[in-house]
């Protein structure tokens, strides 16, 4: 792939097709003020989530010294583990042997990306471009991307199924029947306080536009490209498999880490016996996090995981020191190196 430089004669860039514009140093700085405009975000955004929990977070700072530092190097592993678990993920999605090293880089630069939008709109885009530069067209490499995040719906799914299932198997009372009386004691408590008529007023009025924004989506042209890679990733049953079991993986190993977050608290009293009451706090809690618009889930992600901690009977404190070793580990550590990553990638 023939290459120029920025500041290079217009001419190659001309001949390229670039125009004279793509070789002059004004797209330079466009470059740095973006890339500025993002780390001041980002900034911003870590700055605004440390100052919203100032109050908590000194005794959680407080409580470092006490915490079994045994557990930080899996914690960093199972870090790793779940970005190239994330790139297997990819791989198997765009339906080609992408190197797996180079794809796991860029699943680092995707979760920086993630940490200034919200929805996992950075993360899309830094695969798309990605697919892109190795060679997929750029609606294949969209739809591949767009076929990756449905298909972590049906694998997450499954696997709560089967934590919950392995855990009345194999640790029947291990708080798992706590975590389910929680789950439908918030559910009656939500629909209590809801007034009947104002509901059914509300139903008769949404229900009908939201079938009709439904019947369009389906129409839409990316609704259909969605569903026409979805079919041919069901043509390929190895890269299905692949895509399920990577998907379902990157979840897994995150709540892993999770549980060993949880234990490295003393406050926590926990024991291995609730390592299946943990996977499935975090997986309700990862869930009810993401369901907030905000940046990466800064802020609701970790209300939810004390609260799923909570119905497991775990103090407040000690639950959100167990968070917030968590997060720090698999969620902010992990910035730098995507940094690093997209800096690697671009040369």
């Amino acid at each position: 792939m023939e290459t120029i430089t920025v500041g290079a004669d217009p001419a190659a860039a001309a001949k390229l097709g670039l125009g004279a514009d793509a070789a002059t140093p004004s797209l330079v700085q466009r470059i740095h003020r973006a890339r500025w405009g993002a780390a001041a975000l980002l900034l911003t955004a870590l700055t605004a989530a440390v100052l919203a929990t100032a109050g908590p977070v000194r005794p959680a700072l407080a409580a470092i010294g006490h915490m079994r530092w045994g557990f930080l190097p899996g914690l960093v592993l199972l870090s790793l583990l779940h970005y190239v678990c994330s790139a297997v993920a990819l791989r198997g999605a765009a339906g080609r042997p992408l190197p797996l090293v180079r794809t796991t880089m860029t699943q680092l630069t995707a979760s920086a990306a993630n940490r200034v939008t919200p929805g996992g709109l950075g993360a899309a885009a830094v695969n798309t471009r990605y697919l892109v530069c190795r060679g997929l067209p750029l609606p294949r490499a969209a739809v591949a991307v767009a076929v990756l995040q449905v298909a972590g719906v049906p694998a997450d799914l499954l696997l709560m199924g089967a934590v919950v299932g392995l855990g009345a198997v194999l640790a029947p009372g291990a708080g798992n029947d706590r975590m389910l009386d929680a789950l439908g004691h918030h559910a009656s408590r939500a629909a209590g306080l809801v007034p009947p008529l104002p509901l059914l007023v509300a139903g008769g009025v949404l229900l009908p536009a939201a079938v009709l924004w439904g019947r369009r989506a389906v129409r839409s042209t990316a609704a259909r490209s969605a569903a026409a890679g979805l079919a041919d990733l069901c043509r390929r049953p190895r890269d299905l498999a692949v895509t399920l079991a990577a998907s379902a993986g990157t979840t897994l190993v995150l709540g892993v880490a999770f549980a060993l977050s949880v234990l490295a608290v003393p406050g926590t009293a926990v024991g291995p016996a609730m390592a299946p009451a943990l996977l499935a706090a975090y997986l309700v809690g990862a869930a009810a996090g993401s369901a907030v618009p905000t940046p990466g889930g800064v802020g609701s992600t970790e209300a939810a995981l004390v609260a799923a901690l909570a119905a497991l009977g775990i103090a407040a404190g000690p639950a959100l020191h167990a968070v917030l070793l968590f997060r720090a580990v698999t969620f902010w550590a992990p910035v730098p190196l995507g940094l690093l990553a997209c800096r690697t990638l671009r040369r």
